[in-house]
């Protein structure tokens, strides 16, 4: 299944890219499919972790030209339209996990909401539809949980 993972989108502490690859490595692992912004900071951090354990990322780009996109995004969409392009980042997965982040974070966390996706969030903003985890691991099990607690009707649009 697609999970959109959202996040700071400059220059990360150690701790905050850690934990932003090691998402991507765990969701590629269980047979996720990571959607991001598609640029650099946490995007990069966890496309990298995914293709590394093999896995396929899609990059929603803020920019129009598909080159944009950091080295890890293996389906790199542009679409021109800005910070416009954060509602379609959360859209397009079953569920958000939410690492850091500021205000184009705070968009995306919004729209994730609206379209009714279940956030785990990691030291991210502090919402009542924010579910807080403190590990990878426990972020990557609360929204395999969320969903699969969805009918199969609304879950099936976001299998690969």
């Amino acid at each position: 299944m697609r999970i959109s993972v959202i996040g700071s989108g400059s220059a990360l502490d150690a701790e905050t890219e850690a934990d932003a690859e090691a998402v991507g490595r765990l969701l590629a692992e269980r047979g996720h499919t990571v959607v991001c912004g598609g640029m650099a900071g946490v995007m990069e951090a966890a496309c990298r972790g995914a293709t590394a354990a093999g896995g396929e990322t899609i990059g929603i780009l803020p920019v129009d030209d598909c080159t944009a996109a950091n080295e890890y995004v293996t389906t790199p969409i542009a679409t021109g339209l800005g910070h416009a392009r954060n509602v379609l980042v959360p859209l397009n997965g079953a569920a958000v996990i939410a690492i850091a982040g500021a205000g184009g974070t705070l968009s995306e966390l919004g729209f994730a909401n609206v379209y009714d996706r279940p956030v785990a969030g990691i030291r991210t903003h502090d919402l009542p539809w924010v579910e807080p985890v403190g590990t990878p691991q426990q972020a990557v099990d609360y929204v395999e949980g969320a969903v699969g607690s969805l009918d199969d009707s609304s879950s099936a649009r976001f299998q690969d």
